[in-house]
């Protein structure tokens, strides 16, 4: 079923990539320019859902949702907000309306909240835990320990590879809290150098650094009420890592530059595809911080560890992926599902998901045959005479490194033929300390 949105943003740019970004998972959308506009849309049809902008001329979406609480109460309204107007949205909830997403957000953020949005408009809200599909027994009583511990304001540590859905189980968690009518903050811990995630985590004030035309709040501050997510927790750097539990112990955190604390209500769930007590042991990581986090811990087996997932997992992507490009169902044919069941899945659920949106994408017929199944070509094994006892660990730690001399140290086409992402390999690389070994091959290649 094609749901029908009304989309409502003056920002030409944010109103295209709104547009095509719900199109793509298979929504009916309609936009706007204005809340004038929005109105007129408005009174020429019914529509199941609205986004949009607060910040509008003439009327407001503040202004606008009232007028739809108003006219149609069952219909419910995201709104789109900035850092400055943050309050403003926490203050339209308590009116109405359904959720607010954060500017910038990530495109899964949006199709999180738009599917809540439109499952409890029609009454049909379903448990978080059934976004996570699964029928092997190990996982499944992850999932159920994830639903008994999500009432709780514990922190929780999720432990797995990547691709495994960390931050989908966390997003679970976060439903399932008495915390989820507030915000769900994600931040990648890998991603931001150490000066840019501290001003990210605790925010800073006016004139505190070169560039701090504003004071901006941090993570914390805006995560306040509801859930924060510290994606990659073992690439924080050492500094931080005592900002962070300080912020944890008296649950309050210092701007930078600021003269006073500001005092916090969040829920914290970390996540890393990093063994944390290794760390620890190697000095990497702080001790009384991984305690301080480690108090529920969830792990999730990797996908190659429960098989039983893959017919299963792939179906549910067959009928995502049909429905985004407009094909009538489709489903794998015992042929491809047991090509599926041959490959190890090193890239895990997420590669899965890959792999079956390709197969959606060039499959002439209604089924999805084993010629459709595109699959890394993993270079041949390394080390075929290894010694007995050798552990499974040093097995990948030397096809990586192989990997990485066939390809000349180039990262990209190394990541690509073990049949992981390019950020994976890069963790791997730091987990085996073998960080600077590209640049050497890399250098042996030209020399030679």
């Amino acid at each position: 079923m094609r749901e029908d949105i009304l989309v409502v943003d003056d920002e030409p740019q944010m109103l295209i990539a709104l547009n095509e970004t719900l199109r793509r998972k298979g929504y009916s959308v309609t936009t706007a320019g204005s809340g004038h506009e929005a109105l007129c849309r408005l009174r020429e049809k019914h529509y199941r859902l609205v986004i949009t902008d607060m910040r509008m001329p003439e009327i407001s979406g503040i202004d606008l949702l009232k007028k739809v609480r108003s006219a149609t109460p069952q219909t419910p309204v995201i709104l789109l907000t900035a850092y400055g107007t943050i309050q403003s949205a926490v203050d339209a909830m308590r009116i109405g309306a359904f959720d607010y997403l954060l500017k910038p957000f990530s495109s899964e953020s949006l199709e999180a909240v738009v599917h809540r949005a439109l499952g409890t408009a029609a009454g049909r809200r379903e448990p978080a835990a059934h976004a996570m599909v699964t029928q092997d027994p190990p996982f499944s009583l992850v999932i159920e320990r994830a639903t008994q511990i999500a009432p709780s304001s514990a922190t929780v540590l999720i432990e797995a590879e990547s691709g495994t859905g960390k931050e989908l189980l966390a997003r679970m968690i976060h439903g399932e809290s008495a915390r989820s009518g507030g915000p769900f903050i994600a931040v990648n811990c890998a991603a931001l150098p150490e000066n840019l995630l501290e001003s990210e985590l605790f925010g800073f004030e006016r004139g505190s650094f070169t560039g701090a035309q504003a004071s901006k709040p941090g993570k914390f501050e805006l995560a306040s009420g509801g859930t924060l997510l510290l994606d990659e927790i073992g690439e924080m750097a050492p500094i931080l890592q005592a900002k962070l539990l300080r912020v944890l112990q008296e649950k309050e955190v210092d701007r930078i530059g600021g003269r006073e604390p500001v005092k916090i209500d969040v829920r914290v769930i970390a996540t890393t595809n990093r063994d944390l007590l290794s760390l620890v042991q190697a000095g990497d990581f702080r001790e009384d911080l991984y305690y301080r986090l480690n108090v529920i811990r969830l792990a999730i087996p990797p996908l190659r560890e429960r098989p039983a997932d893959i017919p299963l997992l792939a179906d549910f992507f067959c009928q995502r992926y049909a429905r985004e490009f407009g094909r009538a169902k489709i489903c794998c044919s015992p042929k491809a599902v047991e090509r599926l069941l041959q490959h190890s899945w090193p890239g895990n659920v997420r590669e899965l998901e890959n792999t079956i949106q390709r197969a959606v994408a060039l499959s002439a017929g209604s089924d999805i045959e084993a010629g459709d199944i595109c699959l890394p070509c993993v270079p041949p094994p390394v080390g075929r005479n290894l010694a007995g006892g050798t552990t499974v660990r040093e097995m990948e730690r030397q096809l990586i490194q192989k990997t990485l001399q066939d390809t000349g140290g180039n990262r990209t086409r190394a990541a690509r033929l073990l049949g992981i992402s390019l950020r994976t390999l890069r963790n791997k690389l730091n987990e085996f300390g073998l960080q600077d070994r590209p640049a050497k091959f890399a250098h042996a290649k030209s020399a030679s």
